[in-house]
């Protein structure tokens, strides 16, 4: 196969000029495992992009999306529906904690961040506390790259070219702390104090003033941050003191990648409302999710009839991508995939701690069917050069991993098994110690 040309297509989140001379293409996929052009099979570590939990192209996912693109293709949402997006809802309000039974449907996780953030102010509205209109992100934290997930998100180099992004928001202090924490295998024993930091931000700017706090329970994008034990908990009760409301963004968790159908079960804290996208459909057609409390929803059902939530988006509930999502959800659950990773954890644990004590390796850090080693700075070098260098070490003896910064980060499809996993830590360990 050729290489097509590549002028045209400015690529996201990618170093374009490097990339299109040195290109590297997949074109075809199945199970564990991607495909170059040239026919080189590369073992899919990372799970496309935190999104095929049940691995590629599943035969019951297939089948459901060409059976719905020849039978419904397109149903307009507002002011209309289609059957299949009320049995979607009723079927994920199965796997959700108690209460958070309400769902929203958007096409990703950056637009389900800005839905919840939306539905979070308007709710403090409708309760009468109008003047609620603060957000609280935390440093560190991804949330997507619309506005308002750019300003609550933490990572400097996705907002530093973008302006004042949304006013009115703040940050809590990211929780990862190397000299305390450093290869923990779990949860972080040392830090849940560093949740008090929201009292900090209440004092500066007065609770009255603040609509919603966002974190990620397990941060995913910066290199997987965990969270501290008891961290979670306490963000919950000053939530609670102060009426604030908590949203859980799970566009990462959700879906069965710490061995629970989402992070809130794993750590056992209801969030007021989650975000979630990605493993919904298995990765195939976009989508995401917003659950919400009744009683959120609920604010909403008063006064006289109309349009109770002015917002949405043209394929909000896609019937092609319900079809998807629900043999996603036949697939989960047939094969336990939702807490598949709880019984795989331990081997992905001891597997990766084995590379403790490689060059420049700082931490690893682990939970579920979800890994990250950190690397220190080269001195003198862009950040995060030394990871790259894994990565691309990686990928060319035929392990497809995710540079992170100066991390890299590991999360395969929940389908994995014990030799894929010492396949990915035997390359890991052939290559850093070639990487300077």
């Amino acid at each position: 196969m050729t290489t097509p040309r590549m002028d045209a297509f400015w690529m996201p989140f990618t170093a374009n000029r490097d990339f299109k001379q040195n290109p590297r293409l997949l074109s075809r996929a199945e199970g564990m495992h991607y495909w170059t052009p040239e026919g080189r099979q590369v073992l899919d570590g990372t799970a496309g992009l935190w999104c095929v939990n049940a691995g590629h192209a599943r035969p019951r996912i297939v089948e459901a999306i060409a059976r719905q693109a020849a039978t419904l293709d397109f149903a307009p949402p507002f002011q209309m529906a289609h059957p299949l997006a009320f049995e979607l809802a009723e079927r994920l309000t199965e796997l959700t904690p108690p209460g958070l039974n309400r769902v929203f449907f958007t096409n990703s996780g950056s637009e389900s961040v800005e839905t919840a953030l939306k539905i979070a102010i308007a709710y403090q509205r409708l309760r009468g506390e109008g003047q609620r209109t603060r957000l609280i992100g935390r440093e560190r934290g991804y949330h997507g790259v619309n506005f308002a997930g750019t300003a609550v998100g933490g990572m400097g180099p996705n907002r530093k070219m973008f302006g004042t992004h949304v006013a009115g928001v703040d940050h809590l202090r990211h929780t990862h702390d190397l000299q305390r924490n450093a290869f923990t295998q779990g949860q972080p024993e040392h830090g849940a104090e560093l949740a008090d930091d929201l009292e900090r931000l209440v004092a500066l700017h007065d609770a009255s003033t603040i609509a919603a706090v966002i974190v990620e329970p397990m941060a995913g994008s910066t290199g997987v941050l965990l969270p501290p034990k008891g961290y979670l908990q306490r963000l919950r009760q000053i939530c609670d003191k102060h009426g604030i409301v908590l949203i859980f963004d799970e566009v990462i968790t959700g879906f069965g990648r710490l061995g629970s159908p989402f992070a809130a079960q794993h750590y056992d804290v209801v969030p007021d409302m989650i975000t979630a996208a990605k493993g919904v459909t298995n990765g195939t057609i976009p989508m995401g999710v917003v659950f919400a409390k009744q009683e959120i929803h609920d604010a909403f059902m008063q006064g006289p009839p109309g349009i109770e939530l002015a917002h949405g988006y043209t394929y909000s509930s896609h019937p092609m991508a319900c079809a998807a999502a629900l043999a996603t959800l036949d697939t989960y659950a047939e094969e336990e995939l939702l807490t598949r990773a709880a019984r795989m954890e331990g081997k992905l644990q001891s597997a990766l701690h084995t590379l403790k004590g490689l060059p420049n390796l700082v931490d690893i850090r682990n939970t579920g069917l979800v890994g990250a080693l950190e690397f220190a700075p080269r001195p003198g070098a862009a950040p995060g050069r030394r990871a790259f260098e894994v990565f691309l070490g990686a990928w060319n003896k035929g392990v497809l991993l995710r540079a992170a910064g100066d991390n890299i980060a590991i999360s395969p499809p929940l389908i994995i098994n014990d030799s894929q996993i010492d396949q990915i830590v035997s390359t890991l360990a052939e290559v850093i110690p070639t990487v300077e």
